[in-house]
């Protein structure tokens, strides 16, 4: 019987490759572009896929073996999901590997921006000592922190500005956070109420129809001017627009951004000209740990090509490929 071919968008750590060694035949591609994805998928019965590329009906009925997508990560906004769920395609991802990374890279944004330490760094190494005597940041306890989405990732940021900082916690969400709301005091607002009264807005919803420029115009003249913006969730949550004018005439504070709406940002992004917006490149899952829990993504994929249950499913399919 001849293996399984499982077709991998890397790089990827080893220890995910490994746990496909001898069981399947591992394809390795780059290439991202919708007609190259169709020719590389067209007989393959599994795909690893990390942020880039779009995976829809159009590859999965080009891929007529096609058994299961595997995400390296969390957000499945590359995937669509319904098609697969229609055309009998598991979709995996894991979602327990990015938690801790992406909280933590919440945090540092959010203290890089209050104590000004872009600024401060490049004041020291330019000879500007005299830089502290303009510092004024905050500090954080007794200060409000909005989590747009208290999932496991705004839980997690919750968790630590609620216990290691004695911060005030307010969410928005669809659904109700029990855990958020007994552990940690949290309460569930509407979104134009948490953005009224949050220093601190951490943004962590998936990026849906529904969610798209959820931070406009609108939405960002609600926040205070004294706040800051955090968005490490998904670029298209926020229209850079908006967010240039908000920042360019004061109506916030400043913003952290780990994603944009295009990727790579390009350099003459205008967001990049403003000292009050800290940056990085996507990178928040950017840990050893993290990457190899998400190069784990492959034992769901094997699970499902040796028709087992997979542990992280984000579909359920009626009728699987087999």
């Amino acid at each position: 019987m001849s293996k399984p071919v499982v077709l991998v968008y890397g790089p990827i750590r080893e220890e995910g490759l490994r746990v496909l060694d001898g069981v399947a035949e591992v394809r390795l591609s780059s290439r991202t572009d919708p007609e190259s994805i169709r020719s590389d998928a067209r007989d393959v019965d599994g795909i690893v896929i990390r942020a880039f590329g779009q995976f829809g009906a159009a590859v999965m009925d080009a891929a007529p073996r096609l058994r299961v997508i595997g995400r390296h990560g969390v957000g499945v906004d590359n995937v669509d999901v319904p098609a697969a769920t229609s055309r009998g395609v598991w979709v995996v991802n894991t979602p327990d590997a990015v938690t801790q990374p992406v909280a933590e890279h919440v945090l540092g944004l959010m203290l890089g921006l209050i104590r000004r330490l872009r600024e401060s760094d490049q004041a020291v190494r330019s000879g500007h000592w005299s830089f502290r005597n303009e510092l004024q940041g905050f500090e954080l306890p007794g200060k409000t922190l909005g989590v747009v989405g208290m999932g496991r990732i705004g839980l997690r940021t919750a968790r630590i500005c609620r216990l290691g900082f004695d911060m005030n916690i307010v969410y928005s969400d669809v659904y109700r956070s029990q855990p958020a709301e007994e552990q940690l005091g949290a309460r569930k607002v509407e979104l134009d109420e948490l953005l009224s009264r949050s220093d601190v807005v951490t943004l962590h919803t998936p990026y849906l129809p529904e969610t798209h420029h959820l931070m406009n115009t609108d939405t960002l003249r609600l926040m205070k001017p004294t706040a800051f913006l955090i968005n490490a969730s998904r670029g298209k949550v926020v229209d850079q627009n908006a967010l240039y004018q908000a920042l360019s005439e004061g109506w916030i504070a400043g913003a952290g951004l780990d994603v944009f709406e295009e990727e790579p940002t390009p350099v003459d992004n205008p967001l990049l000209k403003l000292d009050s917006v800290l940056v990085t490149p996507h990178a928040a899952t950017s840990t050893t740990e993290a990457l190899i829990g998400m190069s784990l993504v492959t034992r769901d994929v094997l699970a499902v090509l040796q028709g087992r249950e997979p542990s992280s499913p984000v579909n359920r399919p009626p009728n699987p490929r087999s």
